[in-house]
């Protein structure tokens, strides 16, 4: 395929696992990025801040930005992002966090 043929949009997915020493921390530092967007409206704000009071793996998604991620990358402008936080049980010797997992699973069916 010539790259006139190609799509310029690429979908980059990014799985990361992360250890909540501090779950207050993380909360405090979520409460603090919330109450200084001036332009999150009132009931947003209050809605927001007692999902992050509540659990931190919330307070977590508050503070994780994807714009912040490509922000500094020249040549390109996100157009789209989702992302969510849970709770999960994690054994980083299990088969099941093989972090080539998905890799595998292309290269047996051709991909």
């Amino acid at each position: 395929m010539s790259t006139a043929e190609t799509s310029r949009f690429v979908r980059v997915r990014v799985e990361l696992i992360l250890g909540v020493e501090d779950a207050d921390a993380v909360t405090k530092s979520a409460l603090r990025r919330i109450a200084g967007d001036a332009g999150m409206p009132a009931a947003e704000r209050t809605h927001v801040e007692n999902a992050v009071k509540e659990d931190a793996a919330e307070a977590l998604a508050s503070l994780v930005d994807p714009f912040d991620l490509v922000s500094q990358v020249p040549g390109v402008e996100l157009h789209q992002a989702s992302w969510s936080s849970e709770r999960i049980d994690y054994d980083p010797a299990s088969p099941e966090w093989d972090l080539d997992e998905d890799d595998v699973e292309d290269d047996d069916n051709g991909g």
